[in-house]
């Protein structure tokens, strides 16, 4: 029959069943190499999984051969390994002279900057100090600056009548200098200078004259001005003779003086004192009177 031929022919597949309960049941191979191999079953009716496990037995040895490498490391990460006979502190022999101005310039570098520091501190050190005693004296002295005026007026070698443009003026002028403080003198030097003006036009110059002035004086000194061959323009030249007519010729007398503070036998520093004299005469003569005079002390500077 046809269930009969079906069931007596070859089948195209084999199945095993183990149906004898005294077979020991074997566990599935651990990966772990640390595990034993087991070994095949020697109860009767039973069969040798080897070839089963053989290549379980292959990828063990090959967990255990992989386990026993180095990890690779992470992604992104690079790892380097440089032989230590080949680090260097200092440059090899054959490259050294490539570095040498390294080791030039770093002392270099170091030492300008030690001194740039030193004087920057020496300095604002001196600064301190000079500020210190500038406050001290003002507050203990309280200097005042000198007053200034003008009592005479000499004039010669300015002649209108003359044909000529030219003139070549000698000026004397008197000058009054007092000294309003008490305990301080005051000690006029070398290297001032005194002008003398018509109108903006420079008739003569000249120096002031230096002297010693003890406190709460009043001195009274000549300071002669001078010009060579001066050309007036032809509307100077008719206004001075236009004022010379009316009586009042105004001059403009411009005086910078350097002079020191005096304490018993101390002096101070230098200083600077400007005095701006605005007068007027009634002729151009020796005999010249004075009829106006303001002069104006300004500020007192350092030099």
């Amino acid at each position: 029959m046809g269930g009969d031929d079906s069931s007596q022919g070859s089948p195209k597949s084999t199945d095993v069943f183990i149906t004898d309960k005294n077979i020991r049941k074997t566990k599935h191979l651990s990966i772990d190499t640390n595990d034993s191999v087991p070994q095949s079953p020697t109860s009767s009716g039973g069969f040798t999984n080897a070839s089963r496990f053989s290549g379980g037995f292959t990828n063990a040895s090959r967990y255990s051969v992989d386990s026993q490498r180095p990890k690779p490391p992470p992604p992104g990460t690079y790892l380097v390994q440089i032989p230590k006979e080949q680090i260097y502190r200092i440059p090899p022999p054959e490259n050294a002279r490539r570095y040498e101005y390294l080791s030039r310039r770093k002392p270099n570098r170091s030492a300008c900057r030690r001194c740039c520091c030193y004087s920057l501190a020496a300095l604002l050190v001196l600064a301190t100090l000079a500020a210190a005693l500038v406050g001290i004296f003002f507050l203990v002295f309280r200097p005042h600056k000198p007053t200034f005026s003008v009592s005479e007026v000499s004039v010669a070698g300015i002649n209108l009548t003359s044909s000529t443009s030219l003139i070549s003026p000698l000026i004397k002028i008197k000058v009054r200098s007092e000294n309003v403080n008490e305990k301080l003198g005051l000690i006029y030097g070398g290297g001032s200078a005194a002008e003398i003006f018509y109108d903006g036009a420079k008739l003569g110059d000249g120096e002031f004259t230096a002297f010693d002035q003890p406190p709460e004086n009043v001195t009274v000194t000549v300071t002669t001005l001078r010009g060579s061959r001066i050309q007036l323009t032809s509307s100077t030249l008719e206004d001075l003779k236009e004022s010379e007519k009316k009586g009042k010729v105004p001059f403009d007398l411009r005086v910078k003086a350097p002079f020191k503070f005096k304490v018993s036998a101390v002096t101070m520093w230098t200083m600077a004192v400007t005095v701006d004299c605005k007068l007027t005469v009634d002729k151009l003569t020796s005999s010249a009177t004075v009829l106006t005079e303001n002069c104006v002390t300004e500020d007192i500077i350092l030099l």
